[in-house]
């Protein structure tokens, strides 16, 4: 047991680190924070510092989700606790005084290194969703809410449980680009240029 939660505590502090700002702070010298919608994952990142800045956090934010998990698998239970807590790491960092990211990245990277056609299966539906109505939070959103079933399909009752918990922290982290949706002020994705607000 101790060393089980030895390894939640170290998976939290790993998803903590925000390299967000630090890809925009150290190679653009600018801060997510400061710019665009303030938020520190890739899809702002994509807005401001563009596609390698982007692709840089995409990366960084999935390997410190996937990390952790990687230690744990085949202990699929451990490995979906320690996942649940990089996620909650990254959107609560103590190194931002309990602020953060989203948690979309770094959720993909959990679920890559759970079961790897789940991550394909959060892509898709992602990818979908961007290219038919192209915003990030909603291809976000319906991506996470498919993965309870696409986890409980291939792993079991611990991936069901995992999609369950980060699903509506995910949801629950993006209520503020819910309620832009609403209003119909929601910025697109940047890859969207020419139509780049809601008319």
């Amino acid at each position: 047991m101790l060393e089980w939660v030895s390894h939640i505590l170290i998976a939290f502090m790993i998803g903590a680190i925000p390299f967000g700002v630090i890809v925009s702070r150290f190679f653009y010298k600018r801060d997510l924070r400061d710019e665009g919608s303030g938020n520190i994952g890739a899809a702002n990142a994509l807005r401001t510092l563009g596609k390698r800045g982007a692709i840089a956090v995409l990366l960084l934010d999935a390997f410190k989700g996937a990390a952790p998990v990687l230690l744990t698998v085949p202990h699929y239970d451990q490995a979906a606790a320690v996942g649940l807590a990089a996620v909650l790491g990254h959107c609560f960092s103590p190194f931002l005084a309990f602020r953060g990211g989203k948690g979309v990245a770094t959720s993909l990277g959990v679920i890559f290194a759970l079961a790897w056609p789940a991550g394909l299966a959060f892509m898709l539906v992602w990818i979908a969703f961007a290219i038919g109505l192209g915003f990030a939070s909603v291809s976000s959103m319906a991506a996470s809410i498919a993965m309870p079933y696409v986890l409980w399909f291939i792993i079991g009752a611990p991936g069901m449980w995992y999609g369950i918990a980060s699903a509506v922290l995910i949801v629950a982290m993006h209520r503020e680009n819910i309620g832009r949706l609403r209003s119909g002020s929601e910025n697109r994705l940047s890859l969207f240029a020419k139509r780049t607000k809601v008319s």
